[in-house]
């Protein structure tokens, strides 16, 4: 029996085990299991691949870049982005992905317009790399937003101001604020200063509309969440792992 599965410190609520689960089922995969590792440090990490005979790993929230150094190689966007989301357990060792770019690029393009060419990513963690590293491709220029900046393409949540939000009309959350359960937050902008012409895009994907989606709605602005992004990357993990049925 192949083992799958993902690992992350808060997997209650995670999408991956039901979707796996269903495509295997749907492609007719009977050897293969899907499970949740909760690992409340990465330190357990190695006694988790000792415990189990594993084939291929998903990896969430706060750990696609703390993962790094266990991983023996990283593909050439992975190493670029310098966060993983997916591993691939070889003979010659773990080999670390970022599925996040396509997954992100690919669910954001239909919906972009000549008008964003400037973005600004809330969130500094593994997930806001993969993004910073899709827009560069498509040539919009980026601002992170932090609690805690770092450099000359940092601000401050305070810093975020009329002129700012004016002049970045492609706002994407990559933060997990907004989540379930705490689906009555959002992230601390000022959201008074949206217009129809903005586009808001948030990584969360449950609840499907978050609290920041919602202020998008109510200015009239495109809002999108991080469902399509999801399926897309997961896609993405399944051909990494050769899952194809034969």
């Amino acid at each position: 029996m192949k083992q799958y599965g993902l690992i992350g410190k808060s997997l209650s609520h995670s999408f991956s085990k039901n979707y796996f689960e269903q495509k295997f089922e749907k492609e007719e995969i009977t050897d293969a299991n899907y499970s949740l590792f909760e690992l409340a440090e990465l330190k357990d990490f190695q006694r988790l691949i000792e415990r189990e005979n594993l084939s291929g790993l998903n990896v969430t929230i706060p750990y696609k870049e703390a993962i790094i150094p266990y991983l023996s190689e990283l593909d050439e966007e992975a190493k670029a982005i310098g966060a993983v989301n997916t591993i691939q357990f070889t003979k010659s060792g773990l080999k670390g992905y970022n599925t996040d770019v396509i997954g992100f690029r690919n669910s954001i393009k239909p919906f972009l317009e000549n008008i964003h060419t400037r973005a600004l990513i809330l969130g500094t963690g593994g997930a806001s790399k993969a993004v910073a590293y899709a827009l560069e491709q498509l040539g919009i220029k980026i601002l992170y937003v932090s609690r805690t900046p770092k450099g000359e393409n940092q601000i401050n949540y305070e810093d975020v101001n009329q002129y700012v939000m004016k002049h970045h009309l492609l706002i994407i959350n990559t933060t997990p604020i907004g989540t379930f359960p705490n689906i009555g937050e959002a992230p601390e902008i000022p959201y008074e200063y949206l217009t129809h012409q903005h586009f808001l895009y948030d990584l969360v994907y449950n609840p499907a509309e978050t609290e920041f989606l919602k202020h998008a709605k109510t200015a009239g602005a495109i809002a999108v969440n991080g469902e399509q992004m999801l399926k897309i990357q997961a896609e993405e993990a399944w051909e990494i792992w050769g899952l194809q049925r034969f």
